[in-house]
């Protein structure tokens, strides 16, 4: 257990920029300390030299005790604030490699868009596509706009995914065709908990293309086939007059969009079945379809339509509709 537990600390060490043989020392002050740096010596295997500079850069690092002149009894010491200093040391380590790694390959891109003029575009299929769909959703800063329609690539943890990438505090807007709503177990399953995390959700009869963009970054383009319901060929736009095309098609449906999900404002709105009911009608979804969603009979939600609608005073669907909205139930 002690192993295992030295093992992970001294990972962490190095996460934090702290060498391994300095990381040796760290874990022998554990141990042994107060005690002298000969005995530190001996547990560790290090001569003279080598502790010397494991140990001074303990010393620089906050983790450990300047050795007082003419006495060798050394102890680590508490590490917030060394910790603190290494951890942003660290972080800074990062945003420059991650700078110096985009500058290169953008540099790269430069040089071949002038030699050849052909990696605008990007063809990915197989299983490839699943892999690049998640290191697109994990590189997300500031917002996806998606295009949502079947037929689905199969990617476990797809939801997790988008969940997560919402817990970051990157907004997701997404347009959500009707065929979405209606694909067996995909609203109560993958729609509404993501629209619960905070997701903002609109419905049209149906999206141009299934697309995802990534900031103003790059977008992922689903060359799907319908009537085989298969997803095995992706594109991969950079940017260029294709992406900011796919961006202002996406703005454009947007606007067109219904709102697919509400609140409501004011205290005594619908119980939220009821809402639930009406975000659905709203969708577009067929009464078989809202029927299975809400686990009743087509009877039942004939019923509970007549009662919304008497509640609402509206004498068809339309009539409820406009009334919903305006009392901030969609």
């Amino acid at each position: 257990m002690r192993r295992m537990t030295n093992a992970r600390l001294g990972e962490a060490l190095r996460l934090l920029g702290v060498d391994p043989t300095a990381a040796r020392v760290y874990l022998a002050l554990l141990e042994l300390a107060p005690a002298p740096l000969r005995a530190v010596a001996a547990a560790t295997g290090l001569d003279g030299a080598e502790l010397a500079t494991a140990y001074g850069a303990l010393v620089d690092a906050g983790l450990a005790s300047a050795a007082e002149e003419g006495g060798e009894v050394v102890a680590p010491v508490p590490p917030a604030a060394g910790l603190e200093i290494l951890a942003r040391h660290r972080a800074t380590e990062i945003e420059e490699s991650r700078i110096a790694v985009g500058g290169a390959f953008e540099t790269f891109r430069r040089q071949r868009l002038a030699a050849y003029n052909d990696d605008l575009v990007e063809v990915v299929t197989g299983e490839a596509i699943g892999p690049r769909i998640r290191q697109a959703w994990a590189s997300a800063r500031e917002q996806i706009r998606q295009f949502e329609s079947p037929p689905y690539f199969p990617l476990p943890g797809a939801t997790d995914d988008a969940l997560a990438t919402l817990a970051r505090g990157v907004t997701q807007r997404v347009v959500y065709s009707r065929e979405s709503l209606e694909h067996p177990g995909h609203l109560k399953e993958v729609v509404e908990p993501c629209v619960r995390a905070g997701e903002q959700a609109r419905v049209l009869p149906s999206v141009p293309v299934k697309l995802v963009i990534i900031d103003d970054a790059y977008a992922l383009v689903s060359l799907s086939i319908k009537e085989a319901d298969v997803h095995n060929t992706m594109l991969v736009v950079q940017p260029c007059g294709l992406l900011s095309a796919l961006m202002a098609l996406f703005e454009q449906s947007w606007l067109n969009a219904l709102p697919f999900h509400g609140r409501t404002t004011r205290p005594g709105g619908l119980p939220p079945g009821d809402r639930r009911l009406l975000w659905l009608l709203a969708g577009g979804a067929s009464d078989d379809v809202i029927a299975r969603e809400l686990g009743v009979s087509r009877r039942t939600l004939y019923r509970r339509l007549q009662v919304l609608m008497a509640r609402l005073g509206a004498a068809n669907r339309f009539q409820m509709a406009l009334h919903a909205q305006r009392n901030g139930w969609l």
